[in-house]
């Protein structure tokens, strides 16, 4: 329940189909396998247009001229630079965290808002409120490859201000320049996962940003809310499942025995499509560009599993999510599977930083009220029980 002018209000449990907010900044439409960023569909960008356009469409409103996106390129190459103190201690954070790469990004996104003397939203004008959500999204792949590399007992590689930010994320986690195929790739995939609604790691970051907090802090805290296996995680777990089943002869017999014994086919789903979800449909098309026996056979899968979800779980309308071809498509791309969430963070923090500018801009602390189920209130206090 929600408490408005003293009357409670019934709202369903997770606030499902709550209006919480209004942005401009995109919306999803589930019933019709449809989202968009601003005035463009986010397929059509994915497809068609490179991720810093879609980057720049966010924060500025448009798409950019030429003229504009090489301006903005350099803009994010400056700000991927990382302060010498943050240099120093990424081994020492990379040694905590090398079993939770969120965790150590998480630690070092804060060291670079401290070496940077970042301030709360509240206290910052527009223009640096930007410059700050520029710093985060720009330096958010480097300090992951960064980590990445000292946990492997490597040194990393210098980021290069000639590559895009695509190719130079790829460049620095595989060690290898790629060529234009893999970057187109792994660009399509992180276009279309910058941003999906008021998902639990994009409201916690606006809710942090209400506060006045800053950006860092607010990504940060939606970095602690993708590290859920609820919300962030599943790319990996798509692919467990494709290893699980192991050959085709196998599909059948998985799947009924995983769904019979209440498990649940990690890639098939979503809380918002009723449709296709057409992330899915984009990263199908990605992958068979690629060909080869595994894109073959998770192609496989994902036929035969729909149709004996659709005999086990009739009416659930039950397909495949962007998880189940991110995975395939990122392993294609040579990254490692337990960088698949990060990876997916990359792209998901341009979305959060530009929802924590929108939020910053609207000024209202986000507040809601709770409804009470404990015993009855007010009650008199027992008499406190005398010493011995």
């Amino acid at each position: 329940m929600d408490r408005m002018n003293d009357t409670l209000i019934d709202v369903p449990r997770g606030l499902t189909n709550v209006v919480a907010a209004s942005t401009a900044l995109g919306d999803v439409r589930g019933q019709e396998g449809f989202y968009h960023y601003r005035q463009y569909s986010a397929i059509d960008l994915a497809r068609e247009r490179t991720f810093e356009d879609a980057w720049y469409l966010l924060l500025f409103g448009d798409l950019p001229s030429a003229q504009e996106l090489t301006a903005f390129r350099a803009r994010i190459a400056e700000a991927r630079r990382l302060p010498e103190p943050v240099a120093q201690l990424l081994p020492a954070i990379a040694r905590l965290t090398a079993h939770d790469q969120l965790a150590g990004l998480r630690m070092a996104l804060t060291a670079v808002a401290a070496a940077d003397g970042m301030r709360p939203v509240y206290d910052e004008d527009e223009d640096a409120r930007l410059r700050d959500a520029v710093r985060v999204a720009a330096v958010t792949p480097v300090l992951l490859a960064s980590l990445r590399a000292y946990a492997e007992g490597r040194t990393p590689p210098e980021p290069r201000d000639d590559l895009g930010h695509v190719a130079g994320y790829l460049r620095l986690i595989t060690g290898r320049t790629p060529d234009a195929a893999h970057e187109r790739a792994l660009s399509a995939y992180l276009t279309a996962a910058i941003d999906h609604g008021f998902n639990a790691s994009t409201f916690t970051a606006r809710v942090i940003a209400s506060t006045g907090a800053d950006v860092a802090a607010a990504v940060d805290g939606a970095l602690g809310a993708l590290s859920g296996p609820l919300h962030g995680g599943a790319p990996s777990r798509a692919l467990d499942t494709l290893d699980a089943i192991g050959t085709p002869d196998r599909i059948d017999a998985w799947i009924t025995e995983t769904v019979r014994s209440g498990g649940r086919v990690m890639g098939f789903g979503h809380a918002v499509y009723r449709t296709e979800d057409p992330r899915s449909v984009l990263l199908r098309e990605v992958a068979q560009g690629f060909g080869g026996e595994r894109v073959d056979f998770a192609v496989r899968v994902e036929v035969r599993v729909q149709q004996l979800l659709e005999e086990l779980k009739p009416g659930r309308g039950l397909h495949t999510n962007v998880e189940f071809y991110a995975g395939v498509v990122m392993e294609l791309c040579g990254i490692p599977r337990e960088l698949f969430t990060p990876t997916f963070a990359v792209a998901r923090v341009v979305g959060w930083t530009a929802h924590i500018l929108e939020q910053a801009a609207d000024g209202k602390i986000l507040r809601p009220s709770s409804r009470y189920v404990g015993p009855p209130a007010p009650e008199p206090l027992p008499a406190r029980p005398i010493a011995a």
